[in-house]
């Protein structure tokens, strides 16, 4: 049952979830990627802004580090034979760490309320990726590996990983809500880090972002597409769908409207990016670089699946299946516009034919 709107008013996400509950108004998500506040009853001194200094500058090192997680996962996934498709590991991994900082959102008010952003808005949404499940949902319909099957099956392989990313990212996520709640009492919590450590660790962020300039110019340039390229666009992804989430998503009481704007504009640059590494005539090593990094790095954060499912995992009902088909029918329609015309014009090639420096 709803819980009625003094009590959702008072509860996070994460304790919504793990009793089971429903809400049946969107905006009251618009908190799952704000910080802490009044709404978990924390002392003022304790409330940080959600455009504060130390919140903003966690979510640098925390989306470098969910970019890094992101292309780990896939890379180590990523094998002839494979069973399963790489991107399900991501997803699922984010979303069970999303499950744990949402049970968490109270204690991390406690002992620092810009760690709760960090986690959950910064690390697993930029671990997990909207616009690579959509794209990749995408190339099994068109079936861009030129693999020998029937158009049947290529729809089951597009169905497939459709369904199969829905179910394992919203049980990944209450997995984790769960096994945070169970585990919880068994920790005690720790005493909050003093002012002085606050702001080196708001100085060492920034730092660490800052970091990554050198880092693409300096370490070898087949790091690039390989990484380089994708952190020095992680935190500006990141931080377009945070703008997006605390001014759009209090908007509308039907959907998560900043959500599905990160989300929908984020598949639409990759399915550009995409375009671009594509086209016959000759691109250079270094925008090859760029274009793989700004579909990994910016697209890859801007987009997300952790806040997406917590967002269909609560809402009530239909509200939940809407959201969740109009998301999907988006992200497959602006990719049908983009890359489908381009493919089937004759102008861009399904492969990409970029080729990356590797020295």
């Amino acid at each position: 049952m709803p819980l009625d709107l003094a009590s959702q008013q008072r509860s996070d996400v994460g304790s919504i979830l793990a009793r089971h509950q429903t809400i049946d108004d969107a905006n009251s998500l618009a908190s799952i990627d704000r910080p802490p506040s009044e709404a978990e009853e924390l002392p003022p001194v304790k409330i940080y802004r959600p455009l504060s200094i130390h919140v903003l500058a966690l979510l640098m090192p925390a989306s470098i580090f969910g970019v890094l997680a992101r292309l780990g996962l896939q890379a180590l996934t990523t094998y002839k034979g494979e069973s399963i498709f790489p991107l399900a590991y991501v997803q699922a991994t984010g979303c069970f760490i999303m499950g744990v900082g949402l049970r968490m959102k109270v204690p991390f008010g406690n002992f620092y309320g810009p760690l709760y952003t960090a986690l959950t808005t910064g690390f697993c949404g930029s671990l997990t990726t909207f616009s690579g499940w959509q794209l990749d949902v995408f190339n099994s319909w068109i079936n861009s590996g030129q693999f020998s099957r029937g158009g049947l099956r290529d729809f089951m392989d597009g169905f497939t990983k459709t369904w199969v990313t829905l179910v394992l990212s919203l049980a990944s996520l209450k997995l984790g809500i769960y096994i945070c709640g169970v585990a919880q009492p068994y920790f005690p919590a720790p005493r909050p880090p003093s002012k002085n450590v606050r702001y080196t660790l708001t100085v060492l962020a920034i730092l660490t972002y800052a970091a990554t300039l050198p880092a693409y110019f300096f370490l070898p340039r087949n790091f690039r597409h390989q990484a380089t390229a994708a952190l020095l666009f992680s935190f500006p992804g990141t931080l377009t769908r945070y703008l997006l989430s605390i001014n759009l998503n209090p908007r509308l009481k039907t959907l998560p409207l900043g959500t599905f704007m990160a989300n929908s504009i984020g598949t639409a640059l990759l399915g550009f990016f995409h375009v671009l590494q594509g086209f016959s005539s000759a691109v250079s090593p270094n925008t090859c670089s760029l274009l793989q990094g700004l579909g990994d790095g910016y697209c890859g954060c801007l987009t997300t699946i952790s806040t997406f499912a917590a967002e269909i995992g609560t809402l009530e009902g239909w509200k939940a299946v809407s959201y969740t088909i109009i998301s999907w029918i988006t992200g497959q329609l602006l990719l049908l516009v983009i890359m489908g015309s381009s493919f089937w014009g004759g102008h861009v090639k399904e492969q990409m034919t970029c080729s990356f420096q590797t020295s």
